[in-house]
């Protein structure tokens, strides 16, 4: 029988030959025309179709949306290898050296005994290799290391986290919830302005501060708004199904309350 790892690396180096034939003269006239920047969206659509496979707990459905995703880095590879960048054998030396290379536990002689030793180990091998490649290059702050184009709410985590390191940081989670209030007068302050970008900023302001209230607690705040989101999807369509045409937004409320009450039965 073969080696699950050489189907693997077979159905791989498959889907590579498929992309370069539809990137090659002849290929598809779409896939021809797109470049990092038409591309790029694509990507966190896929990673998100992936998550909502998970939430579902859709395995087939996740094993589609895996090939999808699979699919945008040997894309994005493709084009760096037509401009001699790199091809997707360098990024995937890369990824096979990088995790050898974390994993001295079990690869080499290092000892971890429990999840969190390894989280140890991982940690500080991480910023001896952020201190060795920052000092092949300028940079003006630990936070240019958070991608700028993260989903808002995990570039505000990742850099509140960066913040925290530093030194930046309230002592205790009552001084976030202060900060919270605050952060909702000055909300209410700039209503009453009736100018657009200083609400706009005020909720800006609100949502970093709900952020660092989740990162204090634990809780990751984009899993925690997906979930939210779901709950909302759901008694929303009860509401829809029970409501008449001519139902009021009492009525509507008292099913809201109702769809409440059904999930926790």
């Amino acid at each position: 029988m073969e080696d699950r790892s050489e189907e693997a690396g077979r159905r791989f180096a498959e889907l590579v030959r498929v992309m370069t034939r539809l990137r090659a003269p002849g290929g598809c006239p779409w896939d021809r025309k797109q470049t990092f920047e038409t591309i790029k969206s694509y990507l966190l659509e896929e990673a998100y179709e992936v998550m909502d496979a998970i939430d579902l707990e859709d395995w087939p459905g996740l094993r589609a949306e895996l090939g999808d995703l699979l699919l945008q880095p040997v894309f994005f590879a493709e084009m760096a290898r037509e401009q001699g960048f790199f091809d997707i054998a360098d990024s995937l030396q890369a990824i096979n050296e990088k995790l050898v290379r974390r994993h001295p536990h079990v690869f080499a002689d290092a000892k971890a005994e429990t999840a969190e030793d390894v989280k140890v180990h991982w940690n500080a091998i991480k910023e001896q290799e952020k201190a060795e490649a920052a000092a092949s290059r300028s940079r003006r702050s630990s936070l240019d290391d958070v991608p700028r184009s993260l989903p808002a709410l995990m570039e505000a985590e990742k850099i509140s986290k960066k913040a925290a390191d530093f030194g930046f940081e309230w002592p205790e989670i009552d001084g976030v919830i202060a900060k919270l209030r605050e952060e909702v007068a000055e909300l209410a302050e700039a209503r009453q302005t009736g100018d657009n970008s200083h609400v706009r900023h005020e909720i800006g302001d609100l949502l970093f501060t709900l952020v660092n209230i989740a990162r204090f607690l634990k809780v990751d705040p984009e899993q925690a708004l997906r979930e939210t989101n779901g709950r909302f999807r759901r008694r929303f369509a009860f509401v829809e199904r029970e409501a008449g045409p001519e139902a009021s937004l009492d009525q509507m409320e008292e099913l809201w309350q109702r769809a409440k009450q059904l999930e926790l039965t």
